[in-house]
């Protein structure tokens, strides 16, 4: 499993659904602390207002699910699947991800702070007004991807590939240049700047 940042352990659960089928589910409203899914099926579940808290997710389906002003607080996701699924409006603060697959994923608004989606296969996923403050992205490949709006203060981003990135309006003030790779990336003219000064270069 990758490490979350500084080492963090994944917060121990106490309880387990284990291959139980929440196709279509409503979830609005449900309140899950410290408890392992295991091979759950979450296709097409959808609800608003639902909260994760310290919780494991391994081998989950959430594909094609919606997911509205949620909350997973702390979570980890292990080899689960994202398959056009849509997140409007949700908190994942601190929750880490690994192995997941991400075609189609729409993330609307929401925080997204101290995430850890390192190494993560975003090339076919959007992020659009979504904070990502300090999140892990070192080596992610975004190729291509949507990320606009996006908050990336503070968040590493090391070895992550943003070529084609469709970049504009996000906070890119802690890129990089010369260890991120931006060919073809689209970004606005004050991101512009921001480039040509991280290189030393001086803008007038």
């Amino acid at each position: 499993m990758a490490d979350r940042k500084n080492g963090r352990p994944a917060a121990p659960t106490e309880s387990t659904v284990t291959g139980a089928d929440w196709d279509s589910r409503d979830l609005t409203g449900e309140e899950h602390e410290r408890v392992l899914f295991s091979d759950v099926d979450m296709t097409e579940a959808h609800g608003t207002g639902a909260s994760f808290v310290d919780c494991t997710f391994r081998g989950v389906r959430f594909n094609v699910s919606v997911h509205t002003d949620t909350a997973f607080i702390n979570c980890t996701f292990v080899r689960c699947g994202f398959f056009d699924s849509t997140f409007d409006g949700c908190k994942l603060l601190g929750s880490m991800f690994d192995g997941c697959t991400y075609d189609l994923m729409k993330v609307r608004g929401g925080d997204w702070s101290f995430t850890g989606l390192p190494g993560a296969d975003l090339r076919r996923a959007s992020f659009t007004d979504v904070r990502l403050r300090e999140a892990d992205l070192t080596g992610a490949r975004c190729a291509g991807a949507a990320l606009r709006g996006v908050d990336l203060s503070g968040a590493w981003l090391r070895a992550a590939d943003l070529s084609g990135c469709d970049l504009r309006g996000s906070d890119i003030s802690t890129i990089d240049p010369r260890t991120v790779e931006l060919t073809g990336a689209r970004i606005d003219p004050h991101q512009a700047v921001v480039i040509a000064e991280s290189l030393g270069l001086d803008v007038r």
